[in-house]
């Protein structure tokens, strides 16, 4: 259940789920040439327009829009072979490059500090996503889902509706932040409450998703604190 704040009169999400890559970390940039990387493995470079479709998708979606532009058409196993290829070629460029967000480690500081649970819920496959987790800091999560974890991962809502089970709160009393179209989607069929934080104006942001900079006078969250989401929230819920 939602839980009002007695000294400022808002009212509190019972959860914060946070989608993790353009979210909380700036790896959809490192995701970008990743996704180039297997494009090419396959044959053919995607287009940046084309590679625009795998923002927040499962590599099982992204491959086959790799495999549909190459003119490819997949054997059994190609798709381990190929996950395997590009993972590690993922890991790679975290451990070079993975940067975080400004702003995000003290708002997340902030929000633990006022026992606000939260998670992390990305389309991103455990082995992956670890490394990314532990540069956020395990410690402000009480729980974290990815891609391999769930029967189907974004655009469909299983993810965030087993986020919500876990912490025991209905849809509707959790707030989700997301950067992607395949992310809002899922949050918004799964009946959360969504702020979007879409790269650019190229993102379709469904017309459910209240976007940040509709709230602020950023696309970003540098300097938010944990009372602007809280106004945030209470604001968007009414």
């Amino acid at each position: 259940m939602q839980h009002p704040d007695a000294v400022s009169g808002l009212t509190k999400p019972a959860a914060i789920f946070w989608d993790m890559d353009g979210t909380l970390t700036n790896s959809e940039p490192l995701w970008a040439e990743a996704t180039f990387y297997l494009s090419e493995l396959l044959g053919k470079r995607l287009t940046p327009t084309q590679r625009l479709a795998t923002v927040g998708a499962t590599f099982e979606t992204t491959l086959g829009i790799c495999a549909d532009n190459a003119g490819v058409t997949l054997r059994p196993g190609d798709s381990d072979r190929y996950r395997a290829r590009m993972f590690d070629y993922v890991k790679g460029l975290f451990a070079r490059k993975l940067e975080i967000f400004p702003g995000i480690p003290a708002l997340l500081h902030e929000l633990k500090a006022d026992r606000v649970p939260m998670m992390v819920t990305t389309n991103t496959e455990r082995n992956v996503a670890d490394a990314a987790i532990s540069a956020l800091g395990w410690q402000y999560f009480v729980d974290t889902i990815c891609g391999d974890e769930v029967p189907a991962g974004k655009p469909a809502p299983d993810m965030y509706r087993e986020a919500a089970r876990r912490i025991g709160a209905k849809p509707a009393d959790c707030l989700v932040f997301e950067d992607s179209a395949n992310g809002m989607r899922a949050a918004v069929d799964a009946g959360c409450v969504v702020i979007g934080l879409p790269e650019d104006d190229e993102v379709e942001v469904p017309p459910e998703v209240t976007e940040v900079s509709q709230l602020r006078n950023s696309r970003h969250l540098a300097g938010a604190r944990a009372s602007e989401v809280y106004e945030w929230f209470s604001k968007i819920s009414e």
